[in-house]
């Protein structure tokens, strides 16, 4: 399918996968999208800066990518950098068209049925959309799909007057007559104020007053202050609404203030500067309130992309409910949208588009993109959209691979160890959900194709490998599903996130004997694989304790919910991992116990000891914490046994002590290009196990052992 993106200040209409269908989410063949001619030809805009520029203004991210180069090393730093720079940022967020799939779980909207969508990153300029269900709404019989493609920016104008709480006769001012305030004006009279508006341009503001706006100026021809004063009989506007875009400007905050009656409000929906003079709002005892966007539940995700919705007692207006009224206004003819567009360009000429609204002056308030869609023929259309995306056939390899997840982990970490091993391995698919990630990903690690469909490389005869890194509730099932179509399956941990798909996978592993492995990478690392040796002779038991300062993870990210099974599961079966590596001991006993925070944002989960009894007599604990400082290395193990001592510090050293025996230092190396190293010999040669699958199960048992003794 044709999608738009942004690469270095430059508009592409590019070819990329389409999405499939998922559960919540519904499928949408596109009709039209609005290009936001202020937010996104700014972003355009922004995106030519050099790299440097943009960090420098954001002092965190510069700060963040000082900790990567330390713990990467700078090459693997700069293969990040140029990943992210060359990859395309998908624009758009308003758009409306025709449903072709709805699933699992969405129940109001059915195949065939006109909706609005809104979101970025979901209603994209892009001829097939996936959107959650709390992202779209039906478009009634009286709207037309190309006004109901402003309902992004419709929705955004009516949670800025919801906010201003208008009633009857109110006298509101708004400045900024660009699309937002022009559609405010109106929303606005719809409720029945008095509306007073202001822009730089003359044409804008003769606009405004065509559709009712009762007095407007030009901000840079009158005294605002007198015409206020004059106006409202020296009393002031009940309330101002900034609709304006000027990021870097103080003055028209404070001209609210100046112009707002006492006890009034300012409404902020536009990006201005807040640098504020006290006096003002002190003397008038102002509200300033700031308008975030649709309205409640913009950027929840639970909202968002899980569809949980708020009750409609008690959260009224919800963003999926402002969308809904803003296609009803349009409906009703209380609000005119078409009459702010100025243009509507066809897909193909998207470039053009963008490029008149970064050279023409005055920038248009509104431009439309066509996708020319035939709504009987969009079931054979979306096939055509599907199908794999080609790309120059790759190298000849031994191990033809197909990678199942295209996020930072598999581009930064496992992909580029595949190509370093290209005596061993050939990059042949890359899938992922997001089908500009897979394009991309594609084309830059020189795949043949990439695909959103995970059954098109089972399907695919010349693949021999699956390297799976999704998120871990789709770990286990991938995996069984690739193994049941014949292919070597590498597995990123965890391996499972509960028991009955846990079992599941050993019994399709054992019953079709497919090459195995899974992503327990650090026992494959230079300290862990020395300090190994070094303690195969010892004459009695091990303590081993094993401290991670795992850093935090807010409560509400995918790792900590269903798609992440938690930190025990997802992240310190890696430490049960290498304890049984140590050992090579039966496990005796498994004790558990976390903290009992004060403060409901600390999880126990996070905080935990474990102590592990094997059947040699060693013991093993695993101390887990969120709560420390950064500037502390995250892993750190201290091995003792027959007077001798050996630490890993954070897989960057290895120190001996009571041994005349030489350590080992480098770059961190946690194992992973080893492991697939080792991995790929083993398929070659076909013998044995390559970690024997008990050994993994194990580990995974542990986890799900530990995380419910936290639990309690």
């Amino acid at each position: 399918m044709k999608q738009i993106l942004i690469k270095r200040g430059r508009i592409t209409v590019e070819n990329i996968p389409a999405p499939l269908i998922q559960p919540g989410h519904v499928l949408v063949e596109v009709a039209y999208s609005l290009i936001s001619t202020g937010t996104e030809v700014e972003g355009v805009k922004r995106s030519a800066e050099p790299l440097i520029q943009k960090a420098l203004k954001q002092p965190d991210q510069l700060r963040k990518l000082i900790n990567i180069l330390q713990e990467r090393g700078l090459k693997n730093t700069l293969d990040m950098i140029k990943d992210k720079i060359s990859s395309g940022v998908p624009l758009g967020y308003s758009c409306s068209g025709i449903v072709v799939q709805v699933g699992e779980g969405v129940d109001h909207i059915k195949p065939g049925d006109r909706v609005a969508c809104a979101g970025a990153g979901k209603a994209s300029h892009a001829e097939i959309v996936l959107v959650p269900k709390n992202l779209i709404v039906k478009i009634p019989e009286n709207c037309n799909l190309q006004d109901a493609a402003s309902v992004a920016l419709g929705s955004i104008a009516l949670q800025g007057t919801r906010r201003a709480d208008p009633k009857i006769g109110e006298v509101i001012a708004v400045i900024g007559l660009g699309l937002l305030g022009q559609l405010t004006v109106q929303i606005l009279k719809a409720a029945g104020c008095r509306v007073i508006g202001f822009d730089l341009l003359k044409n804008r503001v003769e606009l405004a007053k065509q559709f009712g706006m009762n007095w407007g100026f030009v901000s840079s021809e009158v005294n605002i202050q007198k015409e206020i004063s004059h106006i409202t009989e020296n009393r002031g506007v009940d309330t101002t609404i900034i609709t304006a875009a000027a990021p870097n400007d103080n003055s028209i905050i404070q001209l609210a203030s100046e112009i707002t009656r006492k006890k009034g409000k300012i409404i902020i929906v536009g990006d201005v500067g807040l640098a504020i003079r006290r006096s003002p709002f002190y003397e008038k005892e102002l509200d300033i309130l700031i308008s975030a966007s649709y309205g409640p539940g913009r950027y929840d995700e639970a909202y968002e992309e899980k569809g949980i919705d708020y009750p409609y007692a008690y959260v009224r207006w919800t963003e999926k409910r402002n969308m809904e009224e803003y296609l009803n206004l349009l409906a009703e003819n209380k609000v005119n949208f078409g009459c702010l567009v100025k243009k509507v360009y066809p897909i193909d000429k998207a470039e053009e588009a963008y490029k008149s609204l970064q050279q023409e002056e005055p920038r248009p308030l509104a431009v439309l993109l066509d996708y020319c869609i035939n709504e009987e023929n969009i079931d054979k259309k979306l096939r055509n959209k599907i199908e794999i995306l080609k790309f120059p056939k790759a190298k000849t390899g031994i191990i033809k691979v197909a990678v199942v997840g295209a996020g930072n982990f598999a581009r930064s970490v496992h992909l580029p160890n595949l190509r370093r091993l290209s005596n061993l391995y050939s990059i042949h698919a890359i899938v992922s959900a997001n089908g500009i990630h897979a394009e991309e990903t594609a084309k830059r690690f020189g795949a043949s194709y990439s695909t959103t469909d995970f059954h098109a490389v089972l399907h695919d005869d010349e693949i021999d490998m699956v390297l799976i890194c999704t998120r871990h509730n789709m770990h286990a099932k991938m995996a069984i599903e690739a193994a049941k179509a014949g292919k070597a399956v590498f597995l990123e941990k965890p391996m499972a996130i509960n028991q009955e798909e846990l079992e599941e996978l050993i019994d399709v592993i054992e019953k079709t004997k497919v090459p195995f492995a899974v992503g327990f990478n650090r026992r494959f690392s230079p300290a862990a694989s020395k300090a190994k040796d070094l303690v195969k002779y010892r004459i009695n038991p091990m303590v081993i304790v094993y401290r991670v300062n795992a850093g935090y993870i807010p409560l509400d990210h995918w790792i900590q919910g269903e798609e992440g099974a938690g930190r025990i599961i997802g992240e310190a079966c890696h430490m049960f991992d290498l304890f049984n590596y140590f050992t090579e001991a039966a496990i005796e006993t498994i004790d558990a116990s976390s903290i009992s925070p004060k403060t409901e944002h600390v999880s126990p989960r996070d905080n935990f000891i474990a102590n592990i009894k094997y059947s040699d007599g060693s013991l093993c604990s695993l101390v887990y914490s969120s709560l420390g400082s950064s500037d502390v290395p995250k892993e750190y193990i201290e091995i003792h046994f027959d007077s001798k001592t050996l630490i890993i510090n954070d897989f960057k050293e290895l120190m001996i002590y009571g041994m005349k025996k030489d350590g080992w230092k480098g770059v961190q190396n946690k194992g992973h290009f080893d492991e697939l190293n080792k991995f790929g010999k083993y398929l070659l040669e076909k013998e044995g196990d390559f970690i024997p699958l008990n050994e993994l199960a194990t580990a995974t048992m542990v986890s799900f052992i530990v995380d419910e003794l936290v639990k309690k």
